[in-house]
C-alpha cells in the first residue's frame, strides 16, 4: 500500500491500522478546524480545477500508457475539461448553496430553518475507466459541502495514480485530501473504515461487497454502478439518427462507460435501415481503427479477453455477428488491445453479451415485432438501469416509457447527454446504484441537512406536552373527532 508520501509492505490488518490512524488524524483536523469557511472550500475547489488544469499533458499521457492507448481528446473532453468544469461550477455556487432554508412553523414567534451542515471524512474509491473525472468529479460536492477526502484510485490505471499520489499533496495538505495506492486488499481495507461518507464507482458486483463492508460502521454510501442501459428505438424514429448518435457514445473510450448503451432494442423492420447507418457511421468517422490516434485500446487483456469471450458465446448460440472494421482491418488486434465496434443480432437471454455489462465496443440488437410498450416490458423484467435512452418523436409514447420505467436517467433522441449537465443529479436506482451528486446535488449529498429550531418565549409547543392532562384531552378529543 502507497500513501502520499509513503510505500509499504502490509498485512490487511496492518493496512486498517494505517489507514484507521490516517482518517483519525484527518478527522481530528475536521473537527479542530470547525466548518470549513465558503473562502476555504471554494479555494480546494479552484486547487483541485488547477492540479488538473496545470498538469493536463502529464494526466494524458498517463491515462494514455495505462490503456496502452487512449485518444488524447478523449481524456481532455471527458476527464479533465468537464471534470473543471464540475468544480468551478460548485466554486460559483456554493455560497448560495450554504445558506439556511428557513421552515414554516406552528406557532407564531418560532423559528426554524435547516442549515447544511458538513459530515466530515469522505472516502472515495474510484475506477479505472474515467480515472479523473470519477476521482475529481466527486470532489466538486465533497469540497463545496466543507469536508475532506480520502480517495482510493484504481489499481488498474497504476500510472494515473502514481501521478495523482505524487501531485495531491503539492496542492493540499494531508488534512484535506490524501491518496491511497493499493489493490483489491487495500481497497477492501478502506471499504471498511469508518468514513462519515463513502464514494464508490464501479461494478455491481464489488459494489455490493463495498456496501456490505461499509454497514459495519454504520458508513452511508452512494453506489455508482453500471449495469445494461438500453436504446429504445421507436417505430417514428430516423434510424440513421438513432445509429449515429449511439455509435458516437459505444466507441467513445470503446464503449468502456458506465452509461454506454448496452443494447439496442429496435422494430423489426428498422433493423437493416439501422446496421447500414451504423456500418456507414463506423466507416466515416474511423477510416481506420488500428492505427487511429482517435481510437481507444480496451484497458488490458484480462478485458479484451472477456470481451472477445462474449462475442464468441454469442456466435456459438446463433447470433450474427457483424464487425464494423473498416476495409480490410482486423476485427480485433491482440497487441494493440483495440476490438472493432461489433453489431450483434438475433440475440437472446442465453447468450453471455445479454447477461453482463458489456463495457466495450460490442453492441446486440434485440427486435420487437408489436409497439413500444413490449420494449418496455422488456427493459422492466431486469434489472434498473442506470439511463434509459429513447428515439421517438410521439410525445405520449416519450411519456409512456418515462412513467413506466425506473432508471438513474431517461435521455430522450440522444445519448449520455445528461452526464454533462451539471445542474441535474447523477446516480443509479437499485441495482445501479444509490444515491446522487452533481452540482447542488452533490452538495447536499455531502451535507447533513441540521434542522435547527428557536422555541418562542411563551413555549406553546412544550407546555402542550405537560401534565395535568385533563383539560387537554378535550381538545385532542374534538380535533381526531372532526
Amino acid at each position: 500500500m502507497k500513501t502520499t508520501g509513503q510505500v509499504t509492505n502490509m498485512t490487511p490488518q496492518q493496512q486498517l491500522q494505517d489507514l484507521s490512524a490516517i482518517l483519525r488524524s484527518m478527522k481530528a483536523f475536521h473537527l479542530q478546524h470547525g466548518p470549513a469557511t465558503a473562502q476555504v472550500r471554494r479555494d480546494r475547489l479552484m486547487r483541485s480545477a488547477n492540479l488538473i488544469r496545470e498538469n493536463y499533458a502529464r494526466l494524458t499521457t498517463a491515462i494514455s500508457d495505462d490503456f496502452g492507448h487512449r485518444s488524447g481528446y478523449q481524456t481532455m473532453a471527458a476527464d479533465l475539461i468537464t471534470t473543471i468544469n464540475m468544480l468551478t461550477h460548485s466554486a460559483d455556487n456554493l455560497e448560495q448553496w450554504m445558506q439556511p432554508e428557513v421552515a414554516a412553523v406552528p406557532v407564531d414567534g418560532m423559528q426554524a430553518w435547516t442549515e447544511p451542515q458538513p459530515l466530515g471524512v469522505v472516502g472515495i474509491i474510484s475506477p479505472w475507466n474515467f480515472p479523473i473525472n470519477l476521482a475529481f468529479g466527486p470532489l466538486a460536492g465533497v469540497f463545496a459541502a466543507g469536508n475532506t477526502a480520502m480517495l482510493k484510485p484504481s489499481e488498474l490505471t497504476p500510472r494515473t495514480s502514481e501521478l495523482l499520489a505524487e501531485l495531491v499533496p503539492r496542492y493540499f495538505s494531508p488534512n484535506e485530501l490524501t491518496v491511497v495506492l493499493g489493490d483489491a486488499d487495500t481497497g477492501q481495507a478502506f471499504s471498511r473504515l469508518p468514513f462519515d461518507h463513502l464514494v464508490f464507482t464501479g461494478s455491481t458486483a464489488v459494489g455490493r461487497h463495498v456496501m456490505r463492508a461499509a454497514a459495519e460502521n454504520l458508513v452511508p454510501v452512494t453506489l455508482e454502478l453500471g449495469g445494461k442501459s438500453p436504446v429504445v428505438v421507436d417505430v417514428d424514429a430516423d434510424p440513421v439518427v438513432a445509429a449515429e448518435r449511439t455509435l458516437t457514445i459505444k466507441t467513445f473510450n470503446a464503449g468502456q462507460i458506465c452509461i454506454s448503451p448496452d443494447y439496442v432494442l429496435l422494430p423489426e423492420q428498422l433493423e437493416s435501415a439501422f446496421v447500414a447507418a451504423a456500418q456507414a457511421f463506423v466507416g466515416k468517422t474511423f477510416p481506420t481503427l488500428q492505427s487511429n490516434e482517435d481510437y481507444t485500446s480496451v484497458i488490458n487483456e484480462r478485458h479484451f479477453l472477456r470481451l472477445l469471450n462474449l462475442l464468441e458465446d454469442a456466435r456459438s448460440k446463433g447470433a450474427r455477428v457483424i464487425s464494423l472494421a473498416p476495409g480490410n482491418e482486423p476485427a480485433f488486434d491482440n497487441q494493440s488491445r483495440k476490438i472493432a465496434p461489433h453489431i450483434i443480432l438475433d440475440v437472446t437471454e442465453e447468450m453471455l453479451v445479454m447477461q453482463e455489462e458489456i463495457f466495450g465496443p460490442l453492441l446486440p440488437v434485440k427486435t420487437y415485432a408489436a409497439d413500444v410498450s413490449e420494449a418496455i416490458r422488456y427493459i422492466n423484467a431486469g434489472p434498473r438501469p442506470l439511463a434509459v435512452y429513447y428515439f421517438g418523436h410521439d410525445a405520449e409514447r416519450q411519456k409512456q416509457l418515462r412513467l413506466h420505467t425506473t432508471s438513474g436517467a431517461l435521455v430522450i433522441n440522444d445519448v449520455m447527454t445528461h452526464a454533462s449537465i451539471d445542474s441535474l443529479p447523477f446516480g443509479g436506482v437499485g441495482a445501479s446504484g444509490t444515491g446522487a451528486y452533481h452540482g447542488v446535488h452533490g452538495f447536499r449529498r455531502f451535507s447533513h441537512a441540521k434542522p435547527v429550531v428557536v422555541q418562542e418565549s411563551a413555549g406553546h409547543s412544550n407546555l402542550r406536552l405537560r401534565a395535568p392532562y385533563q383539560d387537554k384531552v378535550i381538545a385532542a378529543e374534538a380535533f381526531l373527532k372532526n
